[in-house]
């Protein structure tokens, strides 16, 4: 039987430890890495191609969900589960138009943490209720997920400004930022202008509580 290969990141220590420990106690089951970052985590699934990858929300340098974009796009074939404490309608949505086909909330059982992997082993979506409600919802107003939904101030931003937008509400600096990404501190100013412009925002204090809003960082 094939080893089912799984890929843990959360940015807790002790979480992490607890999900692996118990998925490896699954027989054919290994978790092949762990990340403390969604930036780790994009690399490390790019290098490995797991076979589920469990994401937490909020973590730091790069969001899970911004996180969920870039592994399906790396690696198709991985399976997303997200793990999270948070749970919205707008969260599920852009969820689901990011490709991921697993959520389940941090205070459910471990038995729905072991089917929900086994069910995206293979590649059938998992789900708690009140995320299949809105899924079902949507599908009912229109057919389509994004049916009927106006288009939110964050789904302007493309992928590397709502990257920067979690640096800096982070507490980053341009020269920070810049840095980090790995561009020239102009090009930093310059996305940070945008996004304030787009986002319709003075100042970082705004950025933040935008960010924690739309729960891009924790509060």
């Amino acid at each position: 039987m094939k080893t089912l290969r799984i890929l843990v990141a959360d940015d807790h220590d002790l979480m992490r430890r607890g999900v692996r420990t118990l998925l490896e106690a699954h027989p054919g089951w290994e978790v092949c890495a762990e990340a403390a970052t969604g930036r780790a985590a994009v690399t490390k699934a790019e290098e490995l191609k797991p076979d589920v990858v469990i994401l937490d929300i909020s973590m730091p340098d790069l969001n899970g969900l911004e996180a969920a974009r870039r592994i399906r796009s790396a690696s198709p074939n991985s399976e997303i589960l997200i793990l999270s404490v948070h749970y919205s309608d707008q969260l599920i949505r852009e969820l689901l138009e990011a490709g991921v086909r697993g959520y389940i909330i941090k205070s459910d059982s471990d038995r729905d943490l072991i089917i929900a992997v086994e069910t995206l082993a293979n590649h059938k979506p998992f789900f708690t209720p009140r995320a299949t409600e809105v899924i079902l919802g949507n599908l009912q107003m229109g057919g389509g997920v994004r049916a009927q939904m106006p288009t939110s101030p964050r789904e302007r931003l493309t992928s590397r400004e709502r990257e920067i937008v979690q640096l800096l509400a982070e507490g980053k600096s341009s020269k920070e930022v810049a840095s980090s990404l790995c561009i020239s501190v102009k090009t930093a100013e310059t996305h940070r202008a945008n996004i304030m412009r787009k986002l319709q925002l003075h100042t970082v204090t705004e950025l933040v509580r935008y960010a924690v809003r739309n729960q891009i960082i924790e509060a």
